[in-house]
C-alpha cells in the first residue's frame, strides 16, 4: 500500500532528499531485530544468524534479481552507469550470500517452517513483480531501495561470515551519494519521482515483512 504523505512529499523536494528519510525510517535499520542481541550476539546468535542468512537468500540469492530486472526494464540513459555498477556490485553480495548460506548448513529446526517458506517465497515473487514492473521509474526505485538498504542488511552477512568461517568481501555496490544524485536526475520528473518512490517503498516494506518472519521464527525456537 502506498504511503501517501510520502509520496505527496516528493512533490515538494527532491527524491533525493526523500530516499535516506524513507530507508531510514521504514527500512531494515529501523527494525528492531536486525541489531538486537538475540541475532547478532546472544546465545542463540549463530542459528538466528543461519535462519536469517537462508531467508535473505529465499528473497535476493536468486539470478536475475531485482536489480538485473530493473536494468532490463529501465530505459533512462542516465540511469545506465548506476545500474551497471549495481548490478556488478550485487553480483559480488550474491556471491557472498550463497556462500554464507552453504557454510551454514540446514535451516534452524522451526515450528511452522512450511507457513514460513510459504511467506518467504510469496515476498519474493511480490519484489520480483515490482522489479518487472512496465511503469517507468518503478523498478528503477525498486533497485535504488535495495542498494541503500543493504548497508543495514550488510552488517548481519558480516556478522554470520565471523561465525561461519567465511571471508567477507569489500563492497563494491554504488555509494550512497551517486544513488541519491542519480535519484534527484531522474526524479525531476515528478510522474516519474512517483513511480521511483512507489517502488522504494514496497522494496522497503517487503524487507520489514522479511525482518518480522524472521523474529517471529526465533520466538517460535524459543517457545519450542
Amino acid at each position: 500500500m502506498m504511503k501517501i504523505g510520502v509520496v505527496a512529499s516528493a512533490d515538494q523536494s527532491s527524491l533525493g532528499q526523500n530516499l535516506p528519510a524513507m530507508v531510514d525510517g521504514d527500512g531494515s535499520a529501523a527494525h528492531a531485530y536486525v541489531t538486537s542481541e538475540a541475532l547478532n550476539e546472544g546465545p542463540d546468535a549463530a542459528r538466528n544468524l543461519a535462519d536469517a542468512v537462508h531467508y535473505l537468500s529465499i528473497l535476493h540469492g536468486q539470478h536475475p534479481g531485482v536489480v538485473e530486472l530493473a536494468a532490463l526494464k529501465t530505459a533512462l540513459p542516465d540511469a545506465r552507469g548506476w545500474l551497471d555498477q549495481a548490478e556488478q556490485g550485487f553480483a559480488r553480495e550474491r556471491l557472498f550470500l550463497s556462500q554464507l548460506t552453504v557454510a551454514a548448513g540446514p535451516l534452524p529446526s522451526t515450528p511452522g517452517h512450511d507457513k514460513s517458506e510459504a511467506a518467504a517465497l510469496s515476498q519474493r515473487h511480490a519484489i520480483e513483480t515490482l522489479a518487472r514492473s512496465e511503469r517507468t521509474g518503478c523498478a528503477l526505485g525498486a533497485a535504488m531501495a535495495l542498494i541503500l538498504d543493504w548497508q543495514a542488511i550488510r552488517p548481519v552477512l558480516i556478522s554470520a561470515a565471523a561465525r561461519l568461517d567465511v571471508e567477507a568481501p569489500l563492497s563494491a555496490l554504488p555509494e550512497q551519494a551517486e544513488t541519491l544524485a542519480l535519484a534527484d536526475t531522474i526524479g525531476a520528473d515528478q510522474m516519474v519521482n512517483r513511480a521511483m518512490t512507489f517502488g522504494a517503498e514496497q522494496i522497503l516494506a517487503q524487507h520489514r515483512g522479511l525482518w518480522n518472519l524472521l523474529e517471529a521464527r526465533e520466538a517460535a525456537r524459543d517457545m519450542w
